[in-house]
């Protein structure tokens, strides 16, 4: 189970994005959570004025899991680069990313698949399997008896671990066992223990690692972003510099949405700019003047 469109909420149509540079996060068919067409999106894009999308399908390195071997590298990379090619002329920019799911267990494979393959942009994030003891099936079971801590250590501990790793542009939706946790751990008790963060936010700022604002919370079960805005303000003042925005967008109408409210969780934090990289050195994207008249420095 990853980060698919499965048990989301209906889309609110207010909180469709418009005029932003970028979405850094999206799935197409290339993933097997998504039967969404590149074109789709960049039809979309021109519509409503989002200038730049980063495809970023998904890989997995657990045999047996969803997107193990599930479209080949250099099918993946085809596709994108004759869709941006396709859309270009157009004014959309498309970039070639991928959203790499880490386990530990498979870090070296991990390392030697991207020494190996080159992407424009690279998110790494830590997923909820089968296996998982906070998938549906065993989560109320995990919860029981312990303590919030103890409660989200196996996920956390994972997530720390891939910040370390030095292998990520970005590390994508830091806390996304939220969505698994509602109703026995609700966003409201995680946001009481923000200590439980805290090596995580250091973990990023030491490592140089962009923290995403994924939207895909606000149409999931946690119905915040992952990580809220009181984590991400928390980064910021542990001397964080690097913020990245995405929709997590596995369905058509799911492309952008909520992307308004995460830049403003970055602008409300102080982040006047976007981290990116479109495939050479790391780059900064500014924010819209709306956006940048928020921030607070």
């Amino acid at each position: 189970m990853t980060a698919g469109g499965a048990e989301e909420a209906a889309l609110d149509p207010s909180a469709q994005a418009r005029d932003l540079p970028l979405d850094a996060h999206l799935h197409t068919n290339l993933s097997p959570d998504s039967n969404v067409p590149i074109d789709a999106y960049a039809a979309q894009a021109i519509e409503r004025g989002i200038a730049e999308l980063a495809i970023t399908d998904h890989v997995d390195f657990e045999p047996g899991a969803p997107a193990f071997n599930f479209v080949p590298f250099e099918v993946r990379e085809r596709t994108v680069r004759e869709a941006a090619e396709r859309w270009a002329p157009r004014g959309i920019a498309i970039r070639f990313g991928t959203e790499i799911t880490y386990d530990s267990r498979f870090e070296n494979a991990i390392r030697d698949h991207l020494r190996r393959h080159v992407y424009d942009y690279v998110i790494g994030s830590v997923h909820v399997y089968a296996g998982s003891p906070y998938h549906r099936d065993r989560v109320a079971a995990w919860v029981a008896g312990r303590s919030l801590a103890e409660v989200v250590a196996p996920y956390f501990d994972e997530v720390e671990r891939a910040i370390r790793s030095g292998l990520f542009d970005t590390l994508g939706h830091l806390d996304f066992v939220k969505r698994y946790l509602v109703p026995y751990v609700t966003p409201a008790d995680l946001e009481a223990a923000p200590e439980l963060y805290e090596r995580l936010l250091v973990a990023l700022v030491e490592t140089g690692t962009a923290l995403e604002v994924n939207t895909s919370g606000l149409r999931q079960a946690a119905r915040e972003t992952y990580p809220s805005a009181a984590t991400v303000a928390r980064y910021k003042v542990l001397g964080g510099t690097r913020i990245s925005a995405g929709s997590d967008a596995h369905q058509k109408d799911a492309f952008a949405a909520g992307l308004e409210e995460g830049y403003g969780v970055a602008a409300a934090a102080g982040f006047r700019e976007l981290a990116f990289r479109r495939g050479g050195e790391r780059l900064a994207i500014s924010l819209p003047d709306r956006f940048r008249m928020r921030s607070r420095t």
